[in-house]
C-alpha cells in the first residue's frame, strides 16, 4: 500500500484530498502556499479560510517547502487552480522522479495553449506519469466523508488503477476510464455551463430554463469534446453528466455562485473578489470559445456567455438569443461513431 503521498496546493480540494487519505493511514504532506492558512493547519488542525468544519488529522503534515513536501512520496497530487498548473509544474519538475505518478485534480483549460491540463504537466515534466482524477466531487463534501463517486483516467491501466487505488475507500468510489481527454474536456466544460446555470438562476428564471441549459451544455460539451479526441461515451459518465449536475445545481459550486451574482446585474470582477477563490469557468470559457472557432463546432450558450463576461452584454439579450435561434432537430444518438447531439 502507498504510504507518503504529496498534496499540492491547501484549498478546498486539496485540504479534502489530504483529509480523505490520511483518513486511510497515509502520510500527507501538504504544501501551503500561505503563512496564514499553514498556522492554522499546522495549530488549530482546521482550514477555516478554505474548508470550515473539517478537522485535519495528524497524519496531514503542512509545509511551505516545496522540496520538503516532495522528498520522499509516492505520487504527487496538484490541487491548485487551472493557470497556476504551468508554473508549479515547473517549479516542481526539479524534484520529480522519472516515471513518477502526478495526480492532476485542477479542471480547466490553459487560455494561451488551449491545452487540457495533463498536457501542459507532460510538458513540464516529461518523465512524468500523469493521471487525472475528476467527477462530481464538491470539497464541502468529501471532506466531511459523504459517498462520492470519481473516475481515475489515464491511457496507461495500470495507473489508473494505481491512482484507484490510492483514493478508494468506503466514502470514496473511484473508477477508471482510458479516456483521459474526454475525462477532462468534460470536467473542465462544465464549469461553464454552471457558470450560464447560475446566470439563469440570477436572472429568476425557473426549472424549465435551467434543464434546457444543462442539456444543451452538454451537446456543446459533448461536440467539442469529441473535436479534441474524446470518446463521446465517456460524456455520460461521471466526469460528464455526472459532474455537469452537480455543478450546476449545487451552492457548493462557485461557477453556480458566481454566475447567480453576474445574472442579478453584478460586474465580473466585483463577482471574482467577493467568491474569494478561483471561478474556474471563466478563463475556460474564454479558452473554449477560441477552441470552438478553431474547430468550427457551434457551441451557442458558450459563445453567448463569452459575450456576456467579455463583452458586456446584457444577460437577458443573451437569453433571448438563444432562444430566437434558427428552428432545429434534436437528435441524440448514443454512439461513438457519432455525435452523441446534433
Amino acid at each position: 500500500m502507498v504510504k507518503k503521498i504529496a498534496v499540492i496546493g491547501a484549498g478546498s480540494w486539496g485540504t479534502a484530498l489530504s483529509v480523505l487519505l490520511a483518513n486511510k493511514g497515509m502520510t500527507v504532506k501538504l504544501w501551503v502556499h500561505g503563512k496564514h492558512v499553514h498556522h492554522q493547519i499546522a495549530v488549530a488542525r482546521e482550514n477555516t479560510k478554505y474548508l470550515p468544519g473539517v478537522m485535519i488529522p495528524g497524519n496531514v503534515f503542512p509545509a511551505q517547502a516545496l522540496d520538503e513536501v516532495l522528498n520522499d512520496v509516492e505520487a504527487t497530487v496538484l490541487a491548485v487552480p487551472s493557470q497556476y498548473i504551468r508554473s508549479l509544474a515547473r517549479q516542481i519538475s526539479p524534484f520529480i522522479a522519472k516515471d513518477h505518478v502526478i495526480v492532476n485534480v485542477a479542471k480547466g483549460l490553459e487560455t494561451g495553449s488551449l491545452y487540457r491540463m495533463s498536457q501542459v504537466i507532460q510538458q513540464e515534466i516529461s518523465d512524468a506519469r500523469v493521471v487525472v482524477l475528476s467527477g462530481p466531487s464538491h470539497a464541502e463534501e468529501v471532506g466531511r466523508g459523504i459517498p462520492t463517486a470519481v473516475v481515475s483516467a489515464s491511457p496507461n491501466k495500470t495507473d489508473s488503477e494505481y491512482v484507484q487505488d490510492i483514493f478508494m475507500s468506503p466514502c470514496f468510489r473511484v473508477y477508471t476510464n482510458p479516456d483521459i481527454i474526454g475525462v477532462e474536456m468534460g470536467g473542465a466544460l462544465k464549469n461553464v455551463i454552471a457558470l450560464a446555470a447560475g446566470i439563469n438562476d440570477g436572472l429568476g428564471y425557473g426549472d424549465n430554463s435551467k434543464a434546457a441549459l444543462i442539456n444543451r451544455g452538454m451537446v456543446e460539451i459533448s461536440r467539442l469534446g469529441k473535436a479534441a479526441g474524446a470518446s463521446p461515451s465517456t460524456f455520460w459518465g461521471l466526469s460528464g453528466i455526472g459532474d455537469l449536475i452537480a455543478t450546476c445545481t449545487s451552492m457548493h459550486s462557485r461557477n453556480r455562485r458566481a454566475g447567480i451574482l453576474i445574472g442579478q446585474g453584478k460586474p465580473l470582477d466585483q463577482v471574482l473578489d467577493s467568491i474569494g477563490m478561483v471561478v474556474e469557468g471563466v478563463n475556460t470559457c474564454k479558452a473554449a470559445y477560441r477552441l470552438s472557432k478553431k474547430h468550427n463546432i457551434v457551441m451557442p450558450v458558450t459563445e453567448q456567455l463569452y459575450y456576456v463576461l467579455f463583452e458586456g452584454k446584457d444577460p437577458r439579450e443573451a437569453v433571448e438569443e438563444l432562444m430566437l435561434r434558427d428552428r432545429n432537430h434534436e437528435l441524440g444518438i448514443v454512439s461513438d461513431d457519432y455525435d452523441l447531439f446534433q
